[in-house]
Order: C-alpha cells, then structure tokens, then sequence
C-alpha cells in the first residue's frame, strides 16, 4: 500500500510503499477513504510534539470501510462504513476505567505514537471503530475525529450551561464545529475572534458574533458588545500565548478559559486580577473520550452541526501535496480544512 511518512523533524514527508498490515483476532482492517490534515500534524513535523518512532504514517483524523475483520470481532464487518477514534487504550487502567483514556498507562495514538490515516489501509482495535451513518460523507466523518471531537470535549470541559456566553478564538476547522457545539449546548451568544475575513464570515453565517482581530482589539470588542460583562466560556484553539493570554483577559467573573490549541510557548496572566479576583479559571483540554464521539455523530445525522462547509479543500494521498498542505498550516493560512482522499 501506499503511505505517506514522517522520517524526520523538520524534514518534509515522503512517500512509501508498505505492505498491508495484517490484523488480530480482535482488529479490524479499515481501507481509508478520507483522512483530515489537522493543524497537530504541522506541529508534530516541526517538532513541536514527539513523534516516535520514526519513521511514521501520520494523519488521525480517518473514515473509511471495513477491509476485513479478526475471528472474535462482533460488532462491524466487511463493507460497514466507519470512522476512528484515535487514541489507542487498554481499557483496564485506572485512567481508562475512569473514562479518560487519553491518560492511558500504555496508550498510544494514531499518528503521532502509532501509524496513522495517510496511507491507504489501517488496523485497529475493534473498540476503536465507530459506524459512520449513511448521511454523514467520509470527509466529514474523518474530521469529526478530531477537530469537531476536541472542540466538544472542551466545551464540555469548560461546563457551559443554557443562556452563558462564548468567546471563540481561532475559527478554523475547530473554531467553525466549536460555534455549532456551543449554540447546540444553549449559549446565548457566540463571539468568533480570528483574522481572516472569509472564516469570519463563515462563522457569522452560523449564529456567530465576528471580531476581525487584525483590525480591533478582541478583549476591547467582547467587553464592548457585551455591556462590560465579558464571556462566560473562552475557547482558545490556535495555540499562540497572544490568544491564550485574550482569551483568559476576556472572561467575566466566575468566567472559565478553556486552551486547547497546541503550543511550545508559555504565556503570562495576572492572577490576582484576572483569576483570583475573578474566581476564574484556566482549563487545559486534551484530545476527546471514546464516550462523546457517538453524541457528537448523532448530533451531525440530525443537522444540529454542519460540516458540509467546513472540508473546503480534498487533496491526493501525495508527500508534496501534504507538504505543501503543512506548511500553509503552519503559517495560520486561510484553508478550513484538507482532507486527503487515498
């Protein structure tokens, strides 16, 4: 089979062929029919985050068919249609026994610790296959994987109730789901902070309040629209310490600034007048749980999110092709999201 592999940081990916991995009693072969280019992928090439062992088929963002299956695997079969959980677990820890297997004691993940989704075949746990409805199309399934998962686990994170208010910032492929998943849980308003205008506008036509940060100061236009108040709930979802630092700047009292977004950098805040005196809180969130992926597929069947607007780019399975893909992500380009199509 074809794949597309990382040797080394900072070093473009390259192709290779492989052959098809074969599976366990209790794996499923899945033939990959779309595969999202996440943001996390140019970070893992820069080094940003270890990837190991090199080399590595990245991509962990996947949707695709079921190929073949082990003997004692019950719940797909061959032609089912299928997207996958990324996060590999033992299921039997104490972490995965809590719920939180991204916290697994010998887990692993898709991609970045395991070969991933930019290759044309992939073998994976049983448990980690999820039936993808009919309504929901490939490109859409693979980024519900990620960038549509994430943002729902951190806004879950962040205990949003009905009639609260959220600051978004960064309205890519996270950012455009995170709106949606926001307005689905019962936010009053929400505030889409980037500086692009086409995502701006993208964000508005789904309920989104727009602030072009490259013209207006966000913190100063939150606080503005919303009467000196501020929001209840900031996603930050780029993973810059300018961004982190606004979006804990732009809470209203007893306000929870949830950082997802990826960064080697540290930032600065004022405890005693942005936390303290506030009782405000600053939430890491990490990947997503098993557990929230078949609420946020249902959520998708039912058109409460909308992705047909968010893969706005699909892209052969090529090494200059993704290069080329990367490295516009790694300077913040315009692209919503990429898929590849193998």
């Amino acid at each position: 089979m074809k794949a597309v592999r990382m040797t080394a940081v900072n070093q473009p990916l390259i192709n290779q062929d492989l052959p098809i991995p074969s599976i366990g009693d209790n794996e499923v072969l899945v033939r990959i029919r779309a595969a999202g280019i996440c943001h996390s992928d140019s970070h893992y090439r820069a080094g940003k985050s270890a990837v190991y062992p090199l080399p590595m088929t990245l991509g962990h963002e996947i949707s695709g068919e079921v190929e073949s299956t082990g003997i004692l695997v019950k719940t797909v079969k061959k032609g089912d249609r299928v997207c996958i959980h990324y996060l590999l677990s033992c299921g039997q820890c104490i972490y995965c026994n809590r719920g939180y297997e991204q916290f697994c004691t010998t887990g692993s993940m898709l991609g970045h610790y395991s070969n991933g989704g930019y290759a044309e075949f992939i073998v994976v746990p049983e448990r980690n296959v999820i039936i993808l409805p009919k309504e929901i199309s490939f490109e859409q399934g693979a980024i519900l994987m990620c960038s549509s998962a994430t943002s729902f686990h951190a806004l879950r994170k962040s205990r949003l109730i009905p009639g609260e208010t959220v600051a978004v910032f960064g309205v890519g492929g996270l950012g455009i789901s995170a709106i949606q998943i926001a307005f689905a849980f019962g936010a009053l308003d929400v505030f889409a902070i980037d500086i692009h205008p086409e995502k701006l506008k993208l964000a508005e036509s789904f309920g989104a309040i727009p602030i072009n940060a490259a013209k207006k100061d966000p913190v100063t236009e939150i606080f503005g629209i919303s009467k000196g108040k501020g929001v209840d709930v900031a996603l930050e979802l780029i993973g810059l310490p300018t961004t982190m630092q606004q979006a804990v700047h732009s809470l209203a009292i007893m306000g929870r600034a949830v950082i997802a977004g990826i960064s080697d950098k540290p930032f600065e805040v004022n405890t005693y007048r942005e936390v303290l005196g506030k009782e405000a809180e600053i939430i890491g969130s990490n990947d997503h749980l098993l557990h929230e992926l078949p609420i946020l597929i249902e959520l998708v069947r039912r058109g409460k999110i909308d992705l047909s607007k968010v893969v706005n780019r699909t892209v052969n399975l090529d090494a200059d092709i993704i290069n080329t893909v990367l490295s516009e992500l790694e300077k913040y380009s315009s692209t919503i999201r990429t898929v590849i199509i193998p």
